[in-house]
């Protein structure tokens, strides 16, 4: 059995850019109440945070509930377009340009998987766009956890029949998939560091990249 290449989906292959995507739906309001942009987008990532390591919902409902949520915080009125907007935004993200490429070329001696904070019909639109034929798709919906739940994890292992000394984890996310995967003993994992953000020994061994493209020659393709 070849071992497993598992990615996070968005921000890792996907330019998952839900900042500047919020920011064109609520710039106006923002600007009319004298809301300072930079605080409401942190409160916006803390909230998204918080509403996936509660109880299960479709991430749809999430995505929703955290612009709600933003924007009374902050005073501004949540209109139900003002969701439908962002999530119809998601659906048009395409993948980091060197992704496809990197896929490909890993193809040829991993298997490689998905394992993403979505739901499967939202989750079609990125494999869509990045045209490699995936020999796993985990999701959210199917695990009934989001990262960085130990249950989404365990999901995947279960689904792609490996332990953690078979996978290879590979994300951008550092607070929802490098500090949970610590856990796995003989996972290898590696850290997309696209933003250039501190790393902490505290949660070694991972390795680093600065992007996909560094990734075949690490694993040796």
């Amino acid at each position: 059995m070849r071992k497993l290449v598992s990615f996070d989906c968005y921000r890792t292959l996907i330019n998952y850019d839900t900042q500047s995507a919020t920011h064109e739906i609520v710039k106006d309001r923002l600007t009319e109440f004298g809301i300072d942009p930079k605080q409401f987008h942190h409160d916006a990532y803390v909230m998204r945070f918080q509403g996936v390591v509660d109880e299960y919902r479709p991430f749809r409902d999430v995505i929703r509930r955290t612009l709600r949520n933003v924007m009374l915080l902050h005073g501004l009125e949540y209109r139900d377009e003002d969701g439908e907007a962002l999530i119809e935004a998601i659906k048009r993200f395409r993948p980091f340009p060197e992704v496809p490429d990197a896929l490909r070329r890993l193809k040829s001696e991993y298997d490689i998987a998905i394992i993403s904070n979505s739901q499967d019909d939202l989750i079609s639109y990125a494999v869509e766009a990045l045209g490699v034929d995936f020999d796993h798709v985990i999701t959210a919906e199917q695990a009934g956890a989001y990262k960085p739940l130990p249950q989404a994890f365990e999901y995947l292992m279960t689904a792609v029949g490996r332990g953690p000394e078979d996978i290879i984890h590979t994300a951008q996310g550092w607070e929802y998939d490098i500090m949970p995967t610590k856990r796995y003993e003989g996972m290898r994992r590696i850290w997309v560091n696209r933003y250039g953000f501190p790393g902490s020994a505290a949660y070694q061994p991972y390795e680093e990249i600065k992007d996909l493209s560094e990734l075949p020659g690490l694993l040796g393709v």
